[in-house]
């Protein structure tokens, strides 16, 4: 019995030493982890202050547009850069198709381009420049023209019809009516075949062109020292560009190839085709100007000034209509005065008759004057009961149509 309450007791303490020991482990876990938790949490913090402590101290350089550009500004026909510390005027050329000449003229080609190149005083840069056509403008042209040609076929079938159905005109003019006709019918189908390949052409976007250019470049320190301000020296630096860009196209006319110096318009159109590559075969220069892409922002009209507008355009109509009101009633007052003296014609001959006859009672004595008189007033008595005869007449006449159009309407 000892035996086995001592075999129990050691059991029971070897279970309690183990829990112990089991709780003391659970408890260390526990701690530590909960110390690595605050830790993380912790060290998130501080992460987090020296993040948002870095993103308020730095800063960013705002910087124009102008600054990632290669020039200035474009005026009078030059491109400045650096700062008025270069100008540059360039020189479109038109290629010439060499490999289609005889070869006389490609030897006088080379010779005309050898003589070119012993002329150059100055450095010049050549620059070639590959652009995707744009057919649009050139199709609306078409139309407009094929749209006018078929307007006028149109007329000269109605009018060759009607010579034909008059049967006033002879058989050499229907002939020669008829051939104005077909030259006018095949020149419309023409157009049409023009206008249906070239759409047909455009669908191919690799319809590509080609643009030769010529960059002459001056420098104003080639003035040496000098007291001159900006504008003069723009001014000088325009005259001696100029100068160079006439002696280039003189010299390359001598190899058939022309040139022209390109204005400042073309030369914004020729920078933006460079710096946009992508957008100026959808977006030309001119669509980028009427969309407005120069302009900081827009603002809608003003309502004053919409309503001022709006009252200029009613009162110019107003007054339009009340002038022709009343050129319309001045029209009808002359109309009706016109008609009273119709009407009253025999009275005032009969009374303008009578007032002669008084002017003259001397000469023709005063039993003829009397007798002339009476003899007046009565052919105007007479005259004025034959018109009223005829006016009952009339209206007789009428009542009885009136009378009989209503029995039929009932």
């Amino acid at each position: 019995m000892t035996n086995n309450i001592e075999t129990l007791t050691s059991i029971l303490t070897i279970i309690i030493i183990v829990m112990v020991m089991l709780i003391a482990v659970l408890a260390i876990v526990y701690f530590t982890s909960r110390n690595k938790k605050s830790k993380k949490v912790e060290n998130t913090i501080s992460e987090e202050d020296a993040n948002n402590k870095m993103q308020k101290t730095k800063t960013f350089a705002v910087e124009s547009v102008m600054d990632f550009m290669e020039f200035d500004k474009v005026e009078d026909n030059m491109i400045v850069q650096k700062n008025g510390n270069k100008y540059i005027m360039i020189v479109e050329c038109q290629g010439i198709n060499y490999d289609l000449m005889s070869e006389v003229e490609k030897n006088s080609v080379e010779e005309g381009f050898i003589q070119f190149l012993n002329t150059i005083r100055h450095p010049i840069q050549i620059y070639v420049q590959t652009r995707t056509i744009n057919l649009e403008s050139s199709l609306q042209t078409y139309k407009d023209k094929v749209k006018e040609i078929e307007d006028n076929l149109h007329r000269q079938e109605m009018r060759y019809r009607e010579m034909q159905s008059s049967g006033n005109y002879t058989k050499e003019q229907l002939d020669k009516a008829y051939y104005e006709l077909t030259k006018q019918r095949n020149l419309n189908e023409y157009g049409k075949d023009i206008i249906y390949n070239t759409e047909k052409m455009s669908l191919n976007k690799n319809v590509l062109n080609q643009k030769y250019y010529i960059v002459v470049p001056y420098y104003p320190e080639e003035l040496g020292q000098n007291d001159f301000d900006k504008e003069e020296i723009k001014n000088l630096a325009f005259s001696e560009l100029y100068t160079r860009c006439q002696s280039i196209i003189r010299t390359l006319a001598a190899c058939e190839v022309n040139g022209k110096i390109l204005t400042s318009n073309e030369l914004v159109e020729l920078l933006y085709v460079a710096y946009n590559r992508d957008e100026q075969e959808t977006y030309g220069l001119d669509k980028a100007l009427r969309a407005g892409y120069d302009e900081l922002y827009s603002t809608a009209p003003d309502v004053l000034d919409k309503k001022m507008k709006e009252l200029d355009r009613k009162i110019e109509e107003e007054g339009f209509n009340k002038a022709n009101e009343k050129v319309i009633e001045s029209q009808s007052a002359k109309e009706r005065a016109v008609r009273r003296k119709e009407n009253n014609m025999d009275d005032l001959i009969a009374q303008m008759a009578e007032l002669i006859i008084e002017q003259n009672r001397a000469t023709v004595g005063n039993d003829v004057a009397n007798d002339a008189i009476e003899r007046v007033r009565k052919e105007r008595k007479q005259k004025k009961e034959e018109n009223s005869n005829e006016g009952g007449t009339e209206g007789n006449v009428q009542e009885k149509t009136k009378r009989r159009r209503t029995t039929k309407t009932a």
